[in-house]
Parts: structure tokens; C-alpha cells; sequence
């Protein structure tokens, strides 16, 4: 255990390498992930995988690969092509304008995906070279999706955690992608998916349910007999690190030098890497606007504008880049005086110590992006305020505005209420400044990087556990030959069978599941062994369960234990049970059968059965929680029992339970083998219900209160055809 290590695998390795005279120059990136993340990647054998952001041609990757080495970095080399089509393209080109909810920019080209899958592949390679069972792995963001599951094909025995920096849009967006199932299910091969926000989360879970055979429960994926946890982490920065360079002799000498220039005018601040997503435009539409109905304004405020300068070869971003050129030309040619400038404007980008001035002098920050999956410039200037004064004005589309709610928030859309929000942050009182900021301060000090990084590696190993916790065993051939063993060797044998989803698969026609030539042969071998007391325990009526099973010399417990029925004697219903309740329930999923096609509803005596296998994907879970919130006080107030199942909700009268039916039909008996199998929800009760020492199997899931589950009905036929033919080894 004490060799596992960990592995962060990221686009980018957290250093820039410059080539200076025929030399590689290498130094450490300052850059928020890699401060955070320094705690984990330069411990012990831990190491960081990711391209060295520059071409090195073949010759000299050695050379760069050992001056990486003395980092803890490993390089994944790529060469110009598969940079521009597999980042330049597929990332960003793709994903990130879907993910920005900006579609329209989006260019689904057939090449990018080649060279993404490409890429993604060529970093699974190098992991392979240094992972082993046991180590732990972290990937970063949009650029690697497909790489968790890469991972997991070849190394099943590692522990897996993604987060991704940017937003995930609504399913409705996502979808629009051509390679959209491949993308979710890239991401399943993770213990542990990440994103900023619960919005993020819901989102994901979404598209996962409708893009993919998984089974959802809260924000638990259930895949391949895999639990997979998904969840929101709101990444924090550095704060320590602002509080300090706030302080610094060379940040207040920037502050001396610009207050000289300010006339104590107030100053409003914005930073942002150019970026259609960043709401750069109307940002400025909004101060025109200020200006042109408030002119008292004019010469009392002066907004520096920062956009750090990023593809702007790319004809998107250079359309945006001339936009802004323009705009700012027009208000400061409009507006400006002979001693004031309305908007100083930089592109270029500066050093932490000039933003840390910027930040510490300026009166109000505006951060109003149209979509952003976290923002850390607001955290920075609010770490950065270190006498609690200044006010955020905060865009409700970036996640930062779920932690900093006493933030002014703002709808990025609407130019009016962001010159409104700008003027109620001028009038603001010292007093109402400093309770805000000192809130903010507070939740960026107590939420910084390093707990943002301690949080998602303790919630990696939790998800462990959980997975072991929930993992019942599989039957595997070994299994099924113990249980054959023992069951060869005891001559009182209860065997409990449910029916659907263990015996026979599920059919669209719930009719269609009859019993087969092969089911019937098996079921004769099984009860002419006078050793055998077989039990058919199902939620079907016991009418159905007669005609399909009354000739063989089996007992049947029809309705989940409503009915029972003991070989060669009449059926009987459980004393005291009423069906007066119908009525009222069946009106309410009459109104929901009529909203959705497919939909039907099941009378049996004492049960009411809602089916929506046959309803669209997504449509049939939605009206199943409508009818469950609908119905819950109803249920209550009755004495009912409510019972999710495979695309079925059942109510029936809370003295029906298999649990409860198993046991009283051992009563006074004492088996030495007694065997269940069943596939859902109500089968639980059974297995809860027998002695530790029964052979307790689920079908279909590894999430359990069985001892064993087996994948499908051919499975248990399998196992039910091995008890009858078993020869015990030595005779």
C-alpha cells in the first residue's frame, strides 16, 4: 500500500518551457490548479502528466523528458497537427462553445473527433507506462473525457477521479454533439466525476440518464456493476497568497503611483482572457449606458478594462477582439475630456503584482460573464480587499455567485440592471461595504484551493469504500459450485423464486414473459427431488401464476404475499386485507396514464401496479416521481406501502411483503438449505428476511442485500440447472 501513488493528468503540464540559444529553459507555472495541486503532484513518487506546451522535436524529448523528470512532470509529446485539430479543434472548437451554451460557433467537423480519440489514446499510453493496481488518478478537464474510461479498460484495479473546470450545459444543448454517448460514457470509466456547481451536476446526471443504459439514484451512477459518484466541488484560489502580495512593498508601490493619477475618482475594474463567454461587450454597452443617463457621472469613475490577449488568430475571437476595439474608441472618443479618459483599456496580459494593485485599489469589480464555470478573478479581488472594503458586482452565470451571494448579483443579459447595480455599488455605504466583504472574505479563506483539493481527494477515497460497501459478490463459477456442493449434500431444501427479471427477461407486453419449454423442464427437475420444497414468490396475480404453474408440485405466493397457495391445497388471501383504497388511487394514475403514451395501469386484488416500460426514456421517470409526490400523504394516511420496481411503481396494503411470506412459509420448519433469487426492489425483504447462512442471490445488480448477484436470467437458469446435475467431486 505504501508505493500507491498519485497521478494528476491534465492538457497542459503546470510549466512553461521556452527555448533560449539552443537551450530548454524550464519554470514552474503560477497558475491557480498547479499552486493547488503542488501538495499533491511533488510528494514522494506522485507525478503530473500532460503536454509541455511546445513542440520538441524527436531528438531532444529525451533531453526534455529528464529535465521534466527533477519536476515530477511527465510529458506527452504532440505535434502541430494534433494540437490544432485535437485542441484547437475538437476542445475548442467543439466542446467548449456547446458548453458555453454559445451552439452557434460550434464546428462538428468528423476530423476533430478522429484526432481527439487520437490524443486521448496517446495520454492513456504514457499513464500506462507508470500506473499500477492501486494508484489513484486524477484527470482534468474537457480536453481528456474520453480518458477515464481509456484508463479503465486497462487498469480496472485504480481509482479514478475527473473534474471539469467549465460548465456542463443542460441535455438539451449536449445532446446537439454527434458523439455525445461517447463522451458520457469516456467519463464513466471515473469512481468520482467533478464539477463546480450542483447546476453542473444536475445537468450531467441528465444527460447520463438519457444517453446511456446507467441506473441513477441521486447522484449515484450505477454502470457495469460500477457505482460512480457525481458531485459539485467549487474550486477556490490561493487567498493566503492575495492577502500577502496586497501587503507586498513593490503592490503598494504600484497602488502610490496610480492613485496619483486618479483624482480620487472612483475606479471600476474587469479582467477577463478574451472570450465570447465573458460578456466583454455588453459589459461596456452597460458603462455607455451609465454615462450617456447618468452624465454626473462623467470625470468621477474610470473603468480599467484588462482583456488578456488569447486565439485571436481564431476568426471568432479576432471579431471580438476588433468589437471591443471599436466600442471603447466610440465611448472614450464620445465621452472623454481633456483630463479624463471614461475607459482605460489594456490588451495584453500583466504580472500578479500589477493585478494585485489593480485589485486593491479598485472600488467596485465587474465580473459578468455569460457563462463560467467557476471565475476566480471575483475571489481574487475579494482575498485581495484586505480592509474590507469595495463592492463585487458578480454574474449569476458564473458558479463563483452560488458561494459569494453577498456579491451584488446581476443578470449578464440585462444592460439596465447592470448600470443599476453599478450606481447602487458608487452610493454604497463604508458600512454595508464592509459587511459584505467580510462575509466573501471569509468563505474565500475558508474554501481556498487547498481545501478544494483535500475535499475532492477525501470524497475519492469515500467512493471506494462506498463501491466496496455495495459490492455484493458474483456468483462466479467457483460460487455456484459451493452452492451446488452444499446443496447436494442436505435433504431439506427451501428454494424461493421470484419470477420477472429472474427466471424469464422483461417483455414490452408483461403477457409476453410466459413460461418456456426450457423454463418448465427446469422447474420439474428441481421439484422431483423429493428433498426440494420449491417456491414461486412473485408480484404476479395469482390467477396468471395458476395457469402457468398449478400443474407442477410447487407452492406459489402471488402479489408479493397476498395470495398464497401450498401444493395440492386451494388459494388463500391474507386475513384483513382490504382493496377499499383503490378507488382513490387509481383516479390519480388514471390522469397520469392519460398524459403518457405507453403508460398502463395493473388491478390485481390487493395491489395497484403503474407500468412505463414502453414510455419515452426520461418520460416515464418524471411521471413516476410526479405520482409518488402526488400520492405520498394518500399512502401514508392509508396504511399503504408504495413500491418502486423495474419501470413499475406498485401500491399495495403494508402487510404484503415476500420477507414476511418466506418466513411464515418455514415456520416450524428447519431447512439446512434454503436458496432465493430475485431481481428488484421487493425482493430485498426476502433476503433481509432469511438466516445469514441462506443462499441469497439479487439478479441483475451488484447493489444489494444478497451475498451474491448473477447478471441475467440465462444465469440463473445456469446455476438452477448446475444444482440438478451436480456430481460432488469423489464420486
Amino acid at each position: 500500500m505504501m508505493n500507491n501513488k498519485t497521478i494528476i493528468v491534465s492538457n497542459r503540464l503546470p510549466v512553461k518551457i521556452i527555448e533560449h540559444n539552443g537551450e530548454y529553459l524550464l519554470s514552474p507555472s503560477e497558475g491557480g490548479l498547479a499552486t493547488g495541486l503542488g501538495s499533491v503532484y511533488k510528494e514522494g513518487n506522485n507525478i503530473w502528466i500532460g503536454w509541455p506546451g511546445i513542440e520538441v522535436p524527436e531528438e531532444r524529448q529525451d533531453e526534455v523528458r529528464k529535465q521534466l523528470a527533477e519536476l515530477n512532470l511527465i510529458p506527452v509529446f504532440l505535434t502541430p497537427e494534433e494540437i490544432n485539430l485535437y485542441y484547437e479543434g475538437f476542445s475548442n472548437e467543439i466542446l467548449w462553445p456547446v458548453f458555453h451554451y454559445v451552439v452557434t460557433y460550434a464546428n462538428f467537423e468528423q476530423t476533430y473527433w478522429d484526432f481527439y480519440q487520437l490524443v486521448n489514446g496517446k495520454f492513456e499510453a504514457e499513464l500506462a507506462a507508470h500506473v499500477r493496481d492501486g494508484d489513484t488518478i486524477w484527470v482534468h478537464d474537457y480536453q481528456l473525457m474520453l480518458l477515464p474510461s481509456l484508463i479503465r479498460a486497462k487498469a480496472p484495479n485504480v481509482t479514478i477521479g475527473f473534474f471539469q473546470h467549465i460548465p456542463f450545459p443542460s441535455y438539451e444543448i449536449f445532446r446537439l454533439i454527434p458523439w455525445r454517448e461517447e463522451l458520457i460514457h469516456g467519463l464513466f470509466g471515473a469512481d468520482l466525476i467533478g464539477f463546480h456547481t450542483f447546476d453542473d451536476v444536475r445537468h450531467f446526471l441528465s444527460a447520463a440518464a438519457r444517453l446511456s443504459p446507467a441506473k441513477l439514484s441521486d447522484n449515484v451512477i450505477t454502470f457495469q456493476e460500477r457505482q460512480i459518484v457525481v458531485e459539485a466541488f467549487p474550486m477556490g484560489i490561493d487567498d493566503a497568497k492575495f492577502e500577502a502580495l496586497a501587503q507586498s512593498p513593490l503592490v503598494e508601490e504600484h497602488m502610490n503611483s496610480f492613485n496619483e493619477g486618479l483624482d480620487n475618482g472612483k475606479v471600476i475594474l474587469s479582467i477577463d482572457r478574451l472570450d465570447y463567454s465573458k460578456g466583454i461587450l455588453q459589459r461596456l454597452q452597460a458603462y455607455e449606458l451609465l454615462l450617456q443617463t447618468k452624465p454626473q457621472c462623467i470625470g468621477k469613475i474610470s473603468f480599467y478594462m484588462i482583456v488578456v490577449p488569447s486565439r485571436d488568430t481564431v476568426p471568432q475571437y479576432r471579431e471580438l477582439r476588433e468589437h471591443i476595439d471599436q466600442l471603447v474608441g466610440n465611448i472614450n472618443a464620445r465621452y472623454r475630456t481633456l483630463n479624463w479618459l471614461p475607459v482605460h483599456y489594456f490588451y495584453r496580459s500583466f504580472s500578479v503584482e500589477f493585478l494585485s494593485a489593480l485589485y486593491s485599489t479598485a472600488d467596485i469589480c465587474l465580473v459578468t460573464p455569460m457563462r463560467d464555470g467557476m471565475n476566480l478573478v471575483s475571489k481574487e479581488y475579494v482575498a485581495s480587499r484586505i480592509h474590507d472594503t469595495g463592492v463585487l458586482i458578480l454574474s449569476e452565470m458564473a458558479g463563483a455567485s452560488k458561494e459569494l451571494n453577498d456579491a451584488l448579483i446581476v443578470n449578464p443579459n440585462n444592460i439596465g440592471e447592470i448600470v443599476k447595480t453599478i450606481l447602487q455599488a458608487l452610493n454604497m455605504t463604508l458600512e454595508e461595504q464592509h459587511s459584505r466583504m467580510a462575509s466573501m472574505r471569509a468563505v474565500v479563506k475558508k474554501f481556498n484551493i487547498h481545501l478544494w483539493v483535500k475535499n475532492f481527494m477525501d470524497k475519492l477515497e469515500e467512493v471506494k469504500v462506498l463501491q466496496q460497501s455495495m459490492l455484493t459478490r458474483y456468483a462466479s463459477i467457483k460460487v455456484r459450485e459451493q452452492i451446488a456442493e452444499a446443496y447436494s449434500k442436505t435433504d431439506q431444501r427451501y428454494i424461493f423464486l421470484d419470477y420477472d427479471g429472474t427466471l424469464v427477461g422483461f417483455q414490452p407486453v408483461i403477457d409476453q414473459a410466459s413460461p418456456d419449454p426450457e423454463l418448465y423442464e427446469l422447474l420439474n427437475d428441481l421439484t422431483s427431488d423429493l428433498a426440494n420444497k420449491v417456491i414461486i414468490i412473485s408480484g404476479r396475480r395469482n390467477e396468471t401464476l395458476e395457469k402457468w404453474f398449478g400443474h407442477l408440485k410447487l407452492d406459489m405466493i402471488a402479489e408479493h404475499g397476498a395470495w398464497q397457495k401450498r401444493y395440492g391445497e386451494e388459494w388463500k388471501s391474507l386475513p384483513l386485507l382490504t382493496d377499499k383504497w383503490k378507488q382513490e388511487v387509481r383516479t390519480v394514475l388514471d390522469t397520469y396514464t392519460d398524459r403518457t403514451p405507453g403508460s398502463f395501469i395493473e388491478d390485481k386484488s390487493y395491489s395497484l401496479v403503474w407500468h412505463y416500460r414502453k414510455v419515452e426514456d426520461g418520460l416515464g421517470e418524471l411521471r413516476a416521481s410526479e405520482i409518488i409526490n402526488h400520492l405520498k400523504m394518500i399512502i401514508a394516511d392509508k396504511g399503504l406501502q408504495l413500491m418502486p420496481g423495474n419501470k413499475v411503481i406498485e401500491f399495495k396494503n403494508i402487510e404484503v411483503n415476500k420477507g414476511k411470506a418466506a418466513q411464515g412459509w418455514m415456520h416450524e420448519a428447519h431447512p439446512d438449505f434454503i436458496l432465493a433469487l430475485g431481481d428488484d426492489h421487493t425482493d430485498e425483504d426476502i433476503f433481509k428476511a432469511l438466516p445469514e447462512d441462506a443462499y441469497t442471490i439479487k439478479v441483475g445488480s451488484n447493489i444489494s442485500a444478497a451475498r451474491y448477484f448473477l447478471r441475467n436470467p440465462t444465469e440463473v437458469r445456469l446455476l438452477l440447472k448446475n444444482l440438478t446435475t451436480f456430481v460432488p467431486q469423489g464420486n
